[in-house]
């Protein structure tokens, strides 16, 4: 376990491929109870999508992973949620686990600066400041985030004047640039046209060679092209988890085949 408060798993052949861990998760806001005795296991270098009706918890845990609910006063959780073996709410530092999991929001929100300095903002923040390395770090995480070619003749221009498409797309390379081990995205594309939303699944697709990616969306068909494991959560509660194909056309939980054929939600 290094100084961070994580410990590096190289995996090898026939290694378990598990990166993140839920165990027996309730969480609070004061009184109400958001999540309900949460278990499952993410698997590195997959994406997981967590389908399920408005205000039905996905987000919720989603944000338990880089413990973004800590801003939220009121907040409790109990059980276990480990990252390469780590209880997150009890050894890891906060400041690292925020490094190593990155998190792209609903709404593209680059921050009101060139788009060189938005990629370059999170390096700087943890202390690298030489120029070379810096603009080796941005080409990289543009190209990363298929990005590059769009953007490369307009690197100081503002981050805000390139398309919603573009921008969402700014703040994946962002996240990028501090490689993280983990991608969380809440609703990704919901902001989006049609070719913006194809051009970020293409891009999941590709990220997930390097990255786990988690991805809360309403979207199933989304859900159904990009991702290769679902859960779908109904009142806080887990019903269902497994492999996308089998989620989508052999649901267990019947409360799950109502949610994806349409009978509610």
């Amino acid at each position: 376990m290094d100084e961070k408060g994580y410990k590096t798993v190289e995996n090898s052949p026939g290694q378990n491929k598990v990166i993140i861990e839920v165990e027996n998760v309730d969480l609070y806001y004061t009184a109400f109870q958001a999540l309900k005795g949460v278990n499952l296991s993410i698997c590195r270098n997959e994406v997981t999508a967590f389908i399920g009706p408005s205000g039905c918890g996905k987000t919720t845990l989603l944000k338990c992973f880089n413990r973004m609910n800590d801003l939220i006063e009121g907040c409790r959780v109990e059980g276990s949620i480990r990252i390469e073996g780590v209880d997150i709410y009890k050894a890891a530092n906060v400041n690292a686990l925020r490094k190593d999991v990155g998190m792209v929001f609903q709404k593209p929100n680059p921050f009101p600066m060139s788009i060189y300095d938005n990629i370059a903002f999170g390096p700087r923040t943890h202390g690298i400041r030489k120029k070379s390395r810096l603009d080796e770090i941005v080409v990289n995480s543009l190209k990363s985030a298929n990005l590059w070619d769009e953007v490369k003749d307009r690197l100081n221009k503002s981050a805000l004047s390139v398309s919603g498409g573009q921008q969402q797309r700014v703040c994946i390379a962002r996240a990028l640039a501090v490689e993280p081990k983990i991608l969380l995205m809440d609703e990704p594309t919901s902001a989006l046209d049609p070719i913006s939303t194809g051009k970020i699944e293409e891009l999941c697709e590709e990220l997930k060679k390097q990255y786990t990616i988690v991805i809360v969306t309403h979207n199933m068909q989304q859900a159904t092209r990009i991702s290769d494991k679902t859960g779908f959560f109904l009142l806080g509660e887990m019903l269902e988890f497994g492999e996308t194909d089998q989620v989508f056309s052999r649901p267990k939980n019947q409360k799950c085949e109502n949610y994806i054929t349409g009978r509610f939600g």
